[in-house]
């Protein structure tokens, strides 16, 4: 089961390592978390699992890692300067701000100010002197440094339509409205898929993506049941949008956003092209005399062609959150509660812990640390050699923070060269011979 409410997964966060409130011992800073060591593990295993499928396993995608900071003119081109805003009112009897479409029933309508633009992005001064003339954005989206280099792209790997580039990387946006721990922060992570296509295959591609998507989360463990499909009506689509289906989680706050998919049409290559006039664009886009490059490419008939673009976006942080309320799991034994991550083995921080049975035994603790190191170095993630004591304590704390299995060494290891192989999810323990214990491990993945 899930859990019954967002405090049982942040008591975990914090209790086992996963996540803390930045800056802490301060008094911390709202919308801001670090991850700790269990944390950063599954948010680097969420990432690879993407990054595997979304450009291994593919053999038209290129991968990308632009740089942070944003030269102002691209954000112009791309319409953040003009549109990348919320609505703000302030009320005047709890002293409170709001996104004007978020106000909580308690505020009365009259205490409330007239709404005003907020803008989103973080700016940052640039070179030696603060004069407010040269500066930068901290990106607000990974997105629009792959538009700006797809002709870098294009060039350097020969590629053509269809083709696509990711990239996961840092994104800031100074968010009015934080909630639900780390699911609306103002630093996070998302993870950027930009795939362009010949216009009029666009439809298809974006269907195509959108059951791609569906698929790649239920291989994360989360359940076809807790998700829901969302066609955002004409009047909620971006200016730039043709159609945008939203994968819908139910979070333990409610139904919410874990991904986008959109059509973005040609609006954004043709937003940051030169000779504009000369590419056929569709959608309507600002006129741009600061670029140097058409972003676009000769078809057949040696006409240009602005590529269309289909668009999977994912906040990594939501769905560390996601994945961990679905593996999040309270079961009952002899009158006695167990709390257990039933996470993908591939997604675990600890795919397998060694433990000695006695930690004060230099020749177990020895073949405990030998058995350790092979394992680890079979590069499948992360195995703890575990000498804290108590065999049970560390069962229930590798079942909590939602390790595989658990291999003890012990006085029969240094007898009969065997070792007890617990598993996390059944609790159920078998003996099996260290010279099979690599085989055993790989079939977890």
């Amino acid at each position: 089961m899930s859990a019954k409410n967002i405090d049982e997964l942040i008591a975990l966060c914090k209790r086992r390592g996963f996540i803390f409130q930045s800056s802490e011992i301060y008094g911390g800073t709202q919308g801001l978390y670090d991850y700790g060591p269990l944390g950063v593990e599954l948010k680097n295993n969420i990432k690879n699992s993407w990054w595997k499928s979304t450009v291994y396993e593919r053999d038209d995608v290129e991968g990308l890692d632009a740089a942070i900071l944003t030269k102002q003119s691209v954000l112009k081109h791309s319409g953040h300067e003009d549109t990348f805003s919320d609505p703000l009112v302030d009320c005047k009897s709890c002293g409170e701000r709001f996104r004007a479409d978020q106000v909580p029933d308690y505020c009365k309508k009259e205490d409330l100010t007239e709404p005003r633009q907020f803008n989103l992005m973080f700016k940052t001064n640039v070179g030696p002197v603060d004069d407010g003339s040269s500066f930068a954005y901290l990106r607000p989206e990974t997105a629009q440094q792959i538009f700006t280099n797809f002709k870098n792209v294009v060039d350097s790997t020969a590629r053509n339509i269809p083709f696509g580039i990711a990239q996961i990387g840092k994104a800031f946006r100074n968010e009015i409205a934080l909630k639900s721990f780390i699911f609306r922060v103002r630093e996070f992570e998302q993870m950027e898929l930009e795939f362009f296509v010949v216009p009029g295959t666009d439809e298809d591609w974006h269907k195509e993506w959108v059951e791609s998507r569906l698929a790649w989360w239920e291989n994360q463990g989360v359940s076809r049941e807790s998700l829901e499909l969302y066609d955002v009506p004409s009047d909620e689509l971006a200016h730039y949008s043709k159609a945008t289906v939203d994968i819908m989680y139910k979070f333990p706050h409610g139904v919410e956003e874990l991904e986008g998919i959109a059509n973005r049409t040609d609006f954004d290559l043709g937003s940051h092209s030169k000779d504009q006039k000369d590419l056929n664009i569709k959608s309507s886009v600002s006129e741009n005399k600061e670029s140097n490059a058409k972003l676009a490419l000769k078809d057949p008939d040696n006409n240009w062609v602005v590529p269309f673009v289909i668009e999977p976006s994912a906040g990594v942080d939501r769905a560390v959150l996601a994945i961990l309320n679905e593996a999040y799991n309270i079961e009952k034994i002899d009158d006695k509660e167990r709390v257990v991550l039933k996470l993908k083995p591939h997604l675990s921080p600890i795919k397998a812990a060694v433990i000695p049975l006695k930690k004060n035994d230099e020749k177990i603790v020895s073949r405990a640390k030998n058995i350790k190191n092979k394992l680890q170095a079979l590069g499948m993630g992360r195995v703890l050699f575990e000498n804290s004591g108590n065999i049970g304590k560390n069962y229930r704390r590798h079942d909590e923070i939602g390790t595989p299995i658990c291999i003890t060494i012990d006085f029969d290891t240094l007898e009969d060269g065997t070792v007890t192989v617990r598993d996390r999810d059944t609790m159920h323990q078998k003996r099996v011979k260290e010279s099979e214990l690599e085989e055993t491990f790989k079939k977890l993945f």
